[in-house]
């Protein structure tokens, strides 16, 4: 029984040396693209672009089958910044419109402290004690809505972000003028 549980082991080892062989030796060259679009996301995971992580959306990025504006915690900023990366021209879609919603502590009186929401919360942007009231920090909030799923008591809402000098943009003129007639 031994030689056989001896036997067992040493495959299983020399199996799994040729496996970290063939992997070191055979793997494909890394995108170099794909790399730097990852690095540029939030990374945050929250699967508000539909995919289960960045690093999904930023290989579909570089494929070029997924939007540049695809990420709505990135918003804007990060759009332009994957069109430099990535090359391709920036088309405004339906998510780089308007301002990125972020949550807020709505009504003071009705939070009861119970913790449910930083504990879900992907970027720590929630503050608080047990038992007390809690804050959102707005720089650090995705705007990914977990936080709002679990809060028993619905003080948390989501509400535009504040325009700071960082985040302001110009706005896009609604309309083209013709300069011909």
């Amino acid at each position: 029984m031994y030689a056989a549980m001896l036997v067992l082991t040493l495959m299983a080892i020399a199996l799994g040396w040729l496996l970290a062989i063939a992997h070191h030796y055979l793997k494909g060259e890394p995108d170099a693209i794909e790399e730097e679009v990852n690095r540029a996301l939030p990374g945050t995971n929250c699967g508000q672009c539909g995919y289960p992580g960045c690093a999904a959306g930023a290989s579909m990025v570089a494929a070029g089958e997924l939007p540049l504006d695809f990420c709505p915690p990135g918003g804007r900023a990060l759009a332009e910044e994957l069109a430099r990366i990535t090359g391709r021209p920036l088309t405004y879609g339906a998510q780089c419109c308007g301002p990125r919603l972020i949550a807020k502590v709505v009504d003071e009186e009705l939070c009861s402290g119970c913790l449910k929401c930083i504990k879900v919360c992907p970027t720590d942007a929630i503050v608080g004690a047990p038992n007390q009231i809690h804050g959102v920090l707005p720089e650090a909030c995705s705007g990914c809505t977990a936080c709002i799923d679990v809060c028993p008591t619905a003080t948390l809402k989501m509400v535009p972000e504040s325009v700071t000098l960082a985040n302001w943009r110009w706005p896009r003129p609604n309309e083209v003028l013709d300069h011909a007639t």
